[in-house]
C-alpha cells in the first residue's frame, strides 16, 4: 500500500535536516527558483563529507590516509600478484604523476609496498603490495565498509539497492555532459 503525498509530507515534515532550512531560505527570497538539484547535491554533498570524515578516521587507526588506502586499495583489487606500473595507478585513481609519486614514497617508506624495476620494460616500474601493505588493506576495507554499512542502515529493505541504482544512473548523465 502507497502512502499519500500529505504522508510522505508530514514524514518529511518530522525528518527536517539543514538542507531543508537552506531550501527554506531560498523560497522566502527567490520563490521563484526551482531548487530540486539543489536539495539533492546538497545532501550528496553533506553526506560526503560526513563520511569522509569518518573513513578518514577509520583508515588512520592503520596509519594510511584516504588516499593512501586509494593506491593499496587499487593494488589488492589487481589481485595476485598486486602489482601495477605507476602510470595505471595515476589512470586509475585520476592522479597526476607528482601527487602518485608523493603517495608512493610514503607508502614506501612505511613499508606497504615496493617500487622494483619492470622486467618487460627497462625504462619501467612495478609497484607491488608488500606483506604488510596487504595485511593493512585487508583490515582497513573491512573497517571501512562497516562505517559505510551502518550509515546505509538509516535505509530499510530494498532502498539501499534503490540509492544505488539512482545515484548510477545520476552519474552516468553527468559523466555524459
Amino acid at each position: 500500500m502507497s502512502e499519500s503525498r500529505e504522508q510522505r509530507r508530514d514524514t518529511v515534515d518530522q525528518r527536517r535536516d539543514p538542507v531543508d532550512a537552506i531550501i527554506d531560505q531560498w523560497a522566502a527570497v527567490r520563490p521563484e527558483l526551482d531548487t530540486r538539484a539543489m536539495e539533492v547535491f546538497g545532501r550528496i554533498h553533506r553526506l560526503s563529507r560526513a563520511i569522509g570524515s569518518r573513513l578518514e578516521h577509520t583508515y588512520g587507526r592503520f596509519g594510511i590516509a584516504t588516499g593512501e588506502f586509494d593506491v593499496l586499495a587499487t593494488l589488492r583489487r589487481s589481485g595476485e600478484p598486486y602489482t601495477l606500473s605507476p602510470r595505471r595507478l595515476s589512470e586509475t585513481l585520476m592522479l597526476t604523476t607528482g601527487g602518485m609519486t608523493g603517495r608512493l614514497d610514503k607508502l614506501e617508506r612505511a613499508g606497504l609496498l615496493r617500487r622494483s624495476p619492470d622486467p618487460h620494460d627497462r625504462r619501467g616500474l612495478q609497484v607491488t603490495l608488500t606483506e604488510e601493505g596487504l595485511r593493512v588493506i585487508d583490515g582497513a576495507v573491512v573497517a571501512g565498509l562497516a562505517v559505510q554499512t551502518e550509515a546505509l542502515s538509516a535505509l530499510e529493505g530494498e532502498r539501499p539497492g534503490e540509492l544505488a541504482d539512482l545515484l548510477r544512473d545520476l552519474l552516468a548523465g553527468t559523466e555524459r555532459l
